[in-house]
């Protein structure tokens, strides 16, 4: 669809209601939105395209209804991860003499991708382009989340076209703007959407505020999502937030059990820890419960207590791939308990303290490892563990 950001702006979206993974492995039953952007000026410029074949054939109709009779002069590559740079091939076969704009490495995955080496103006981070009107700048932003990622400020309008950054899951079912939704529902979207595709590079997004810093943002045009044309100090603030592992004084718990007794712990430290005044709990089956979500509830809250039986002399299977997940993301500034049962010679919470002394978190109590069933005299040691989360929380 084509709709006016500004009167020379145009956003060209389109909603992909048929994937069920983004990037073949975070959940999108909400589906996700991919959004363009044209400026109409003496010169004209496509800022990014969609997912190839996401939108049929009608995304070369929507430009060229937003050129209305002109050329397309600029194509600018803002990112090139194939959800957005999947129309590039098209455009370039429509309008020939478009130049293609982006950095060095935007232009080694380009050939690598399509082969295409020709009618390119390469920019450096700083550089501006003038389109008439619209004068643009570029911000290279490397790392949020590819290498080659940069931003587009147009310092005319004060529009800020910010590649991935400030985005969520879901699409957009008639309202584009962010005067128009109901935060509440894109709110735990787009933080499952940040902790999943953003939260790695945390450090680089602060980077990325240190670039801007001081820059007069009136609107934001991310990739997926919203247009934030109305309070785009929103969303910065939660990507701030998010970027400085700044989280809710609750707790979430999530656990591996088989036959139950881990369970049985898990829904024993969430009493206790309510007891003692906590009330953000969320407790999560990690063999129910997607990673992708488990991610999210772990970025939203300061408190994290992790269970797992033994299995084969290790932590179970799921357990295992999420604790690698944390560490390969550099998860920080978080509050652990750690607990888990056995049969015979354990390994579940053995290997969770491995997991505790890579990743730094800071032990609210010893862990609990539990032989056979819980009973009255076994559970003190999660007593501990909650009472231990409880005292960290509420002494914030």
């Amino acid at each position: 669809m084509k709709i006016k950001v500004t009167d020379t702006i145009y956003y060209i979206g389109v909603n992909d209601r048929r994937k069920e993974l983004f990037e073949n492995i975070w959940p999108l039953p909400n589906g996700v939105s991919y959004n363009s952007y044209l400026i109409r000026d003496e010169k004209t410029a496509l800022l990014d395209t969609v997912e190839a074949g996401a939108s049929g054939e009608a995304f070369l109709g929507m430009v060229e209804e937003a050129l209305d009779g002109k050329e397309l002069d600029y194509l600018i590559i803002n990112h090139m991860e194939l959800d957005h740079a999947g129309e590039i091939a098209a455009v370039v076969r429509r309008w020939p003499n478009v130049q293609i704009v982006g950095n060095a490495k935007t232009f080694k995955v380009l050939k690598g991708y399509y082969g295409i080496e020709s009618n390119l103006m390469e920019v450096c981070d700083g550089a501006e382009l003038n389109l008439g009107h619209h004068n643009l700048k570029f911000v290279f932003t490397p790392w949020v989340h590819w290498p080659e990622t940069m931003m587009t400020y147009c310092t005319t309008e004060k529009v800020l076209f910010s590649a991935d950054a400030f985005g969520t899951f879901g699409t957009l079912d008639g309202t584009i703007f962010d005067d128009e939704i109901d935060f509440e529902v894109y709110r735990e979207e787009m933080r499952r959407y940040y902790s999943n595709i953003v939260g790695k590079y945390s450090n680089m997004v602060q980077k990325a505020f240190a670039k801007l810093a001081g820059v007069d943002i009136k609107m934001i045009c991310p990739l997926h999502g919203p247009v934030w044309r109305t309070n785009p100090g929103r969303v910065v603030e939660l990507y701030d937030r998010w970027s400085k592992y700044i989280a809710r004084d609750g707790v979430v718990i999530i656990y591996a059990s088989m036959y139950g007794n881990t369970a049985e712990m898990a829904d024993h430290i969430a009493r206790k820890v309510a007891e003692a005044g906590v009330h953000k709990i969320k407790v999560h089956d990690v063999s129910k419960t997607h990673i992708s979500y488990l991610i999210s509830d772990i970025w939203k809250y300061q408190g994290v207590i992790l269970g797992s039986c033994a299995y084969n002399a290790e932590m179970f299977p799921l357990m295992e791939q999420l604790t690698r997940e944390l560490q390969h993301m550099g998860v920080k500034n978080k509050y652990l308990g750690l607990f888990g049962s056995y049969s015979w010679n354990g390994g579940g919470v053995r290997n969770l303290q491995s997991f505790a002394e890579a990743i730094g978190w800071e032990m609210v109590a010893p862990a609990a490892d539990l032989f056979g069933t819980p009973t009255p005299e076994k559970l003190a040691a999660c007593d501990a563990i909650a009472e231990g989360m409880a005292t960290k929380l509420l002494s914030k």
